[in-house]
């Protein structure tokens, strides 16, 4: 299926949405870093990325879409956070690199079948509400655009007539927040996630549900597997007491998998500060010092999916980069941890140091979310083609 992917990064969202089956016909990012990396991975041969155009490096609103009208089965990208992150200024409509607009403007001038678009939780927040209700209206009706020097306040109202007053929508539009944790991936990353499918695809579109818990790590821990498969010692096996005894009589299994946790996906990977010659040989897998523990910066404990990783500021990631062992230490993930924690395939390069290289990481969608989301996009597309 045909796509156009905005605001790509590092090639996360758009390498799960290629392995559903969706081939992206340009690739928009305007950072020399990402599209380096990108750009990269172009001759790994089992990569979706193999067929991928070469990147557009620059600005989005430079990016004409008509061409691509009617030809497209999905547009698909995160929108850059800064203005709704809870670390950010919150300045929403009012920060320059509220990229919102130009998705809207896409999602107009080339009228995809369905659309993908993500961001961070911290949209949901109260302060952004008004804001939140602009996006989805902007999104329910694209070519209702913005005039110019007309104020955001008073094109929501124009939209709000428009839509009150029985105007047709033109795509049909749905979000949820989701916890990478809950479909596999070792980390809690939340992402607010929209879809939307164009008014004349009949998709009776909803989110997957959560293949993965933490009731169901906990009960493994509880029984053992959890610890007998990765063979850890029993002075190691560190559990809290809080969630032992939230769950010492569960009695029912869980339906779903257990949440996969640092251990998890980290396993078969040589140990960078004890190894550092192995762990040399793949590539990003070196031991970076200076790792400290300090208050809200405590790393993420080894035995429980990930803290989100964060891309930093100015370059240096917080605690939520640093692995916790059983014993309080810590250490810095490397690149190829991170990596595998966002569930990119080991021979998936990252341009750049150990700083850009950990704030690619820090800003990208984990694959396997691109994935689950993209299939059960696909899934409905084909399913409103047959129809």
């Amino acid at each position: 299926m045909r796509a156009v992917e905005l605001f790509a990064g590092a090639g996360g969202l758009a390498l799960g949405l290629s392995k559903a089956g969706f081939k992206p016909e340009l690739v928009v990012e305007r950072d020399s870093h990402c599209c380096a990396t990108l750009l990269a991975n172009k001759s790994w041969r089992n990569s979706p990325g193999r067929n991928w155009p070469i990147p557009f490096e620059g600005d989005v609103r430079e990016v004409d879409f008509r061409p691509y009208e009617g030809r497209l089965d999905l547009i698909s990208g995160g929108p850059p956070c800064q203005p709704f992150s809870i670390g950010g200024e919150h300045r929403a409509h009012d920060d320059h690199r509220d990229m919102w607009p130009e998705a809207v403007r896409a999602v107009r001038q080339a009228r995809p079948r369905s659309f993908v678009f993500e961001n961070v939780r911290g949209l949901l927040r109260e302060a952004f509400a008004t804001y939140l209700g602009y996006v989805l209206l902007q999104l329910q009706h694209p070519s209702l655009a913005k005039r110019d020097g007309e104020e955001w306040r008073d094109h929501l109202g124009r939209l709000q007539r428009h839509h009150t007053n029985g105007g047709e929508v033109e795509y049909r539009v749905v979000f949820e927040l989701l916890d990478a944790a809950d479909y596999g991936v070792a980390q809690r990353r939340h992402r607010v996630v929209f879809v939307g499918f164009r008014a004349d695809v009949h998709a009776d579109f909803y989110f997957p549900r959560a293949t993965h818990s933490q009731e169901a790590l906990i009960l493994s821990k509880l029984r053992g597997d959890y610890w007998d498969q990765h063979e850890v010692p029993l002075r190691e096996r560190v559990m809290p007491v809080r969630m032992a005894s939230r769950n010492a009589a569960m009695l029912i299994t869980p339906a779903e998998k257990p949440w996969r946790t640092v251990r998890d996906a980290l396993w078969g990977l040589s140990d960078p500060e004890r190894d550092r010659s192995t762990a040399a040989m793949l590539d990003g897998h070196r031991y970076q010092p200076g790792a400290k523990s300090y208050a809200g910066h405590t790393g993420s404990p080894i035995d429980e999916p990930a803290k989100a990783l964060k891309a930093g500021v100015h370059g240096v990631p917080g605690g939520e980069n640093m692995m916790r062992k059983f014993d309080g230490s810590v250490r810095y993930f490397t690149v190829r941890e991170a990596a595998r924690l966002q569930a990119f395939p080991d021979q998936w390069r990252f341009t750049g140091p150990w700083s850009e290289a950990m704030r690619q990481l820090g800003n990208a969608v984990p694959t396997t979310l691109g994935e689950v989301i993209g299939v059960a996009v696909k899934k409905h597309l084909d399913k409103a083609a047959r129809a």
